[in-house]
């Protein structure tokens, strides 16, 4: 994959959240970790409405959906204010199904990949060799 100059990369999964700037001109790939950012975690995930039971999702894949949700929320934000112009979203292949459900319009204008795989505890330079290779 290229990836431009000031793209952002979002890598996360149900838990963790780190985002990451591309700091090289293409076709390089620099990646360089920024702060963690401030999620409101008031958003409810889709699995939110249901309970909890053998047929229905468990607590922690509720906070997951929830953590996925303040995410895309999140991200929306940062859409709408202009804060980049291209992002990827690395995630789990469920947790990036359940951000897909809450991605806006403008942030899907901006969205210039995604990559089903769980990279959130992975070293900079695994994500940096993942992206190369994609």
């Amino acid at each position: 994959m290229i990836l431009a100059n000031g793209a952002i990369v979002v890598v996360t999964d149900g838990e963790n959240l780190r985002l990451f700037r591309n700091k090289s001109p293409e076709p390089r790939i620099d990646l360089v970790e920024l702060p963690d950012p401030v999620l409101h975690s008031a958003n409810t995930g889709s699995g939110g409405r249901h309970r909890s039971s053998t047929a229905n999702p468990d607590d922690s894949r509720l906070r997951e959906d929830d953590f996925a949700a303040a995410v895309a929320a999140y991200l929306n934000r940062e859409a709408l204010a202009e804060a980049f112009q291209h992002v990827v979203v690395i995630a789990d292949p469920r947790t990036l199904g359940e951000l897909r459900k809450h991605f806006q319009a403008s942030l899907k204008a901006k969205l210039v990949g995604e990559l089903a795989k769980d990279l959130a505890k992975h070293p900079v330079e695994a994500i940096e060799n993942t992206l190369a290779a994609a």
